[in-house]
């Protein structure tokens, strides 16, 4: 990735320390506890010495660092940037690229966690941190009344959607939400699809390719059909189904566990996590809802001790163990198992829920975001949410088509150079 595509970054690592000199880095983080995580850094490397500045969240975080990229100052060291998020930030020079740093990390993480922070080129605008494999998570008490098992391939999960609310038309199998853009394109993933490309300073974007498009009918099929809810997620609605039975499936994520705590305490011991259903069982693919990596900032004068930070805290084992342990994050590093030796306590009966989720993490296909996924992705709220409404599966496609005029349209406006 080149030129026009992102503006160069300076390699120079200005402010070089006076041997025996103490650095001094800020980090930018919304993740929990990560002021713990980073004592453990500290305390090993006292020459460099790294200051927690807990954010907001992600969004938040990026608009205040954008804020300080633009101004010339204030931003940190290193930040969180969610993998949604670094196009945005490399077309606006926020990030720097340290593949003379880190690039040798490549092996150590799964290929779609590595092409998240290259944008599928040479440059690298971060380490990855922690993963969002998707996962599919059921009631085992309801699959186990009606005779069913855990559904190997989207067919399979139809089946099954229909034979639950066919036996209790106040239980649904899961809903397709409108209002969560991140999950409907994890799903796309899984299928092949990827939103946005890069090539030197030319862009392509592909959300009404065949295989989003598929995703799209599927479950305009369903709603429309009413195997399914047509109800958003994380609404005290949904909140509320899935702690009294009438939600018994969850497509979600390897974070679910803490969000099924949190919602439907009183169904503990009834839910187990499987991977997705399959397009194809033969070749089997997973997606991304979720993840993040800590990338150096353009601002930084300290770029090798940051990136030197960085692998520390994505790559070593103290690190792994600390996100993991600590900031109760999904390490996005393949050698993970060590630091995940017991399931979360929400499905403590389920010994290899890690031995799952690492299964999930290493069939996921890669995806390219773009730099205006802000945009596609409100689109798809506007867009969708009209299609869910209407419960008419031919909406559903048409949703896509307005979600690619969309996000090409602010593309151009913007000023990339868009193929096609």
């Amino acid at each position: 990735m080149t030129g026009a595509a992102c503006s160069s970054s300076d390699d120079s690592d200005g402010g070089t320390p006076k041997p025996g000199e103490k650095v001094e880095l800020t980090y930018w983080t919304w993740a929990p506890n990560m002021d713990k995580v980073v004592d453990g850094w500290n305390t090993a490397h006292p020459d460099i010495h790294v200051t927690v500045n807990k954010q907001d969240g992600g969004d938040p975080a990026v608009t205040k660092l954008l804020t300080a990229i633009k101004a010339g100052s204030g931003a940190p060291d290193v930040m969180q940037a969610e993998y949604q998020k670094i196009p945005t930030l490399v077309s606006a020079n926020a990030l720097a690229d340290i593949a003379k740093e880190s690039g040798g990390l490549k092996s150590k993480f799964p290929e779609s966690a590595w092409t998240a922070v290259t944008l599928g080129g040479e440059a690298l605008y971060g380490v990855p941190q922690d993963s969002g494999p998707m996962m599919f998570y059921y009631r085992t008490d309801v699959f186990a009344k009606l005779g069913l098992s855990a559904p190997k391939t989207w067919d399979d999960y139809a089946a099954a959607a229909r034979r639950i609310h066919t036996a209790d038309q106040k239980q649904y199998l899961g809903t397709f939400s409108a209002n969560d853009p991140g999950w409907f394109a994890g799903l796309a993933q899984q299928a092949g699809a990827s939103w946005w490309g890069v090539d030197g300073d030319t862009w392509s974007v592909a959300i009404n390719d065949a295989a989003t498009q598929k995703v799209a009918n599927y479950w305009g099929g369903l709603v429309q059909e009413g195997a399914i809810d047509n109800k958003p997620m994380y609404t005290p609605e949904w909140n509320a189904a899935l702690n009294d039975g009438t939600q018994v499936g969850w497509l979600s994520s390897v974070w679910g566990p803490g969000v099924l705590e949190g919602n439907a305490a009183s169904t503990k011991g009834k839910w187990k996590a499987a991977l997705l259903p399959q397009w194809d069982a033969a070749a089997p693919a997973n997606g991304n809802w979720g993840g993040s990596a800590t990338s150096v900032t353009t601002q930084s004068k300290h770029k090798a001790q940051a990136a030197e930070f960085i692998a520390w805290l994505n790559t070593d084992p103290a690190g792994i163990k600390a996100l993991a342990g600590t900031a109760n994050v999904y390490p996005a590093a393949v050698d993970s198992s060590a630091a995940l030796t017991a399931p979360p306590a929400f499905l403590s009966d389920q010994s290899d829920f890690y031995t799952v989720a690492a299964e999930a993490a290493k069939i996921t296909k890669p995806f390219t975001y773009g730099p205006d996924v802000n945009v596609a992705y409100s689109a798809y709220n506007d867009a969708f949410g009209k299609a869910a409404a209407s419960k008419k599966s031919a909406d559903f496609p048409a949703a896509l088509a307005t979600m690619q005029q969309t996000t090409v349209d602010d593309m151009k406006n913007t000023g990339f150079k868009i193929a096609g």
